[in-house]
């Protein structure tokens, strides 16, 4: 189009000062903007500068920072010197990281093929190895947004901070404007969802809004008092200039005792900003709505031919995947304006309120009745049970665990540990967990995963302070002999471009303090760690079992209201909503989440559809390991059709297709390369067998 022709190749940091309220282009005067009402001004909530780089899609670009569809196969990009990255640096390792996160680059697995930047590209991005131009917005909102915080400040403290980026690509047209929400998966920082509905939206020519939804890097040394810039550099927090991502603001003498007793700990912002994030996680994907429309008013500014940019003249899509699709759904739940017209994600992390009006059936199965579990409760289960569930007499660490539920009396059996196992693995099925979803469940366990979501959970929904020290539970780096100590250099420097936002990650990891707030020292959490597990589960069962009343300087009752206060309606305004999860998702479990959300949303009589695929997880990235690569597909492949037909249905008025299970085929034996065999495309018409059906009463899954 011809409107970068002036761009200079990464020209990052160029500094936008604070804006003037009510401009008259940029989409924030007074004016009506039409169907979708008046905008609150988000320019106010801007702390510090926007930062504007502008990409010429050959040297660096909005998609792949510059290593192309090649180079996000390949090693990952080196910084100068490791313990001193420039920005330019941090941002091109941490596309880079959180592309491949949750995408399966591996050679035969779909990459190049069914998915990625060179499939479906078009113009020079084809000729240019998959590379996006444009031009990029980075800033970040403070906390002053109207968010519920029952008793907490709103004053900006540090602790709700919020970053926020817009990618304009060259081929935006103000005439037929788009917008793709990108709201970060997991607890990743701003380019989380790069890989996901940021490659889709940035291959359509729609501007993207990326959001961390208060989460992402916002480590905090304790120790040090170091933490991270917007832009991910490692600072000073006495010193900087710049605002940082987070800061615990912990009283004097109370972080110099805690220093004391556990010292070389890290604060986690998703853990520790006792602002609870996920409750306004739908809010803020509304904030970088916000913050997309109003700055692509001033990027057109200059262009007097160029329409003023409105929601009334702008195709809103609210997607990403995970946490990021709970926030897109959350978003169109809240949405009273109307910013949004429609909604497609995958496998979301959502927590609909109890609805057991209905029960789930799949197959000729039991029907479940208790569906809808939070994830809170499904997961502490899991930290509990499936170290049992996974034993065999040749395991000793989970044989460890089985010994020690038997001896608190939390299983029956007495004989073989084979035989505790398989009452432990029928308890986690009785809790609404598919045989699907176990196939999986022994490896997560394996690598810490269902502890480490627990315990960051745990303390984010109770409000708890790192020095809290919930159920004894620290962050530290741990040496040779697994004590804590301090994070090497470059590990510090380089976390904004490697974490994932919840240790273990970048060499911080689980320490073990023991259950009292003035225990010395600690070790790194051991898997088989059942005190821990009963604790995290206690959190909940006594909280569960306490609703009413209490007193909230308890931490079950506080964890108990915070996850109350994350529950979502299931109404989505009349907005148009597609989701895609896979069956054998072994971290959001589909009776508690998807499914739930759906049948609570078809009895509100939303236009929502649920494609449910087989032989599909949570984590395509792990789909590049030896035995994952031949039993499980992308189901990448599903939440890009799922935009796809959502796109086609808001431009062009196509029906979208009839809710069904999408039956696929695995690689088999050696992994051969995928084809569109594997992964047939949800079916326009639907066969009785694989057509979801619901009757007011059971919501019914085909095998």
């Amino acid at each position: 189009m011809g409107r970068m022709a002036a761009t200079v190749a990464s020209t990052l940091c160029l500094l936008i000062g604070m804006a003037p309220v009510a401009m008259a282009k940029d989409g924030r005067d007074d004016d009506d903007d039409g169907r979708k009402g008046r905008p609150d001004r988000i320019e106010e909530q801007i702390l510090g500068k926007v930062l504007r780089a502008d990409y010429d899609g050959l040297s660096n670009d909005l998609l792949t920072a510059g290593l192309g569809a090649t180079g996000l196969t390949g090693a990952a990009p080196a910084a100068a010197n490791p313990v001193a990255p420039t920005p330019e640096e941090l941002r091109r390792l941490a596309i880079y990281n959180n592309y491949r996160a949750l995408v399966d680059v591996s050679p035969g697995g779909g990459y190049g093929t069914l998915y990625g930047p060179l499939v479906g590209a078009g113009g020079q991005a084809a000729a240019r190895d998959g590379k996006i131009a444009g031009t990029e917005y980075l800033a970040l909102l403070d906390g002053k947004h109207g968010g519920k915080h029952d008793g907490h400040s709103d004053d900006d403290d540090g602790n709700s901070r919020v970053t926020v980026a817009l990618q304009v690509p060259e081929t935006f047209d103000p005439a037929n404007a788009c917008m793709v929400t990108a709201t970060s998966s997991g607890s990743r920082g701003v380019y989380g969802a790069i890989g996901t509905s940021g490659e889709w939206g940035l291959k359509k020519g729609c501007a993207v809004v990326y959001v961390d939804k208060g989460t992402g890097t916002g480590f905090f040394d304790l120790q040090n008092r170091k933490g991270y810039t917007v832009q991910g550099e490692f600072v000073d927090a006495d010193r900087t200039v710049e605002p940082l991502n987070f800061d615990p603001k912990i009283p004097g003498r109370e972080l110099e005792r805690y220093n004391k007793d556990n010292p070389n700990r890290w604060a986690i912002k998703h853990a520790h900003s006792q602002e609870n994030p996920e409750e306004d996680w739908g809010t803020d994907t509304l904030r970088a709505i916000q913050f997309g429309f109003y700055e692509l008013n001033r990027h057109f500014a200059d262009e007097k031919a160029a329409p003023r940019i409105t929601p009334a003249n702008t195709l809103v899509i609210a997607s990403s995947v995970s946490n990021g699709g709970a926030a897109a759904l959350r978003a169109a739940e809240e949405d009273k304006k109307g910013w949004i017209d429609g909604v497609a994600v995958s496998e979301p992390n959502v927590n609909p309120k109890r609805d057991w009006s209905f029960t789930i059936q799949q197959g000729s199965g039991q029907p479940i009745a208790e569906h809808g579990r939070p994830l809170y409760d499904y997961i502490t289960f899991y930290t509990l049970y499936e170290g049992c569930a996974a034993a065999t007499s040749a395991n000793a660490r989970a044989a460890k665990v089985c010994t020690d539920l038997k001896s608190r009396g939390l299983i029956n059996s007495g004989g073989p540990v084979e035989a505790q196992a398989a009452e432990a693995q029928e308890k986690i099925r009785q809790h609404g967990i598919l045989p699907e979803q176990n196939v999986l469940a022994a490896f997560y366990w394996s690598v810490n995963v269902y502890q480490s979501v627990a315990v960051a959970y745990a303390n984010a929904y109770s409000r708890s302070s790192v020095t809290d020290n919930l159920c004894g539970f620290s962050y530290a780096f741990a040496d040779a002999t697994d004590k804590p100590a301090p994070l090497p250099a470059a590990n510090a420097a380089l976390a904004f471009s490697g974490s994932n936002g919840v240790p273990p990650t970048v060499g911080i990891q689980l320490i073990r303090n023991g259950v009292s707030a003035t225990t010395v020292g600690g070790v790194a959490a051991p898997m088989a760690d059942v005190d821990g597990a009963v604790c995290l589960r206690n959190l909940w069962t006594a909280g569960d079992n306490s609703r009413k009343g209490g007193d909230d300087r308890n931490p079950a009752k506080r964890l108990s209201k915070g996850v109350e206060d994350v529950l979502t309606t299931s109404a989505l305004r009349g907005k148009p909503a597609v989701i895609v999860h896979g069956r054998s998702d072994a971290l959001i479990a589909v009776n508690h989440s998807s499914r739930s959300y759906y049948g609570s949303a078809l009895k509100k009589r939303q236009n929502i559809r649920y494609y449910e695929v087989t032989n599909a997880h949570h984590l395509d990235a792990f789909n590049a390991l030896p035995g994952f690569n031949a039993a499980f597909i992308p189901l990448h492949v599903y939440f890009i059709e799922g935009l796809d037909r959502l796109y086609d249905h808001l431009k062009s008025g196509k029906q979208l297709p009839p809710s069904q299970v999408v039956h696929t085929v695995p690689r088999g034996t050696g992994a051969p390369p995928i084809t569109t065999a594997n992964v047939p495309p949800i079916a326009e018409t639907v066969a009785d067998k694989d057509r979801i059906t619901f009757d007011g009463s059971v919501l019914r899954i085909p095998e």
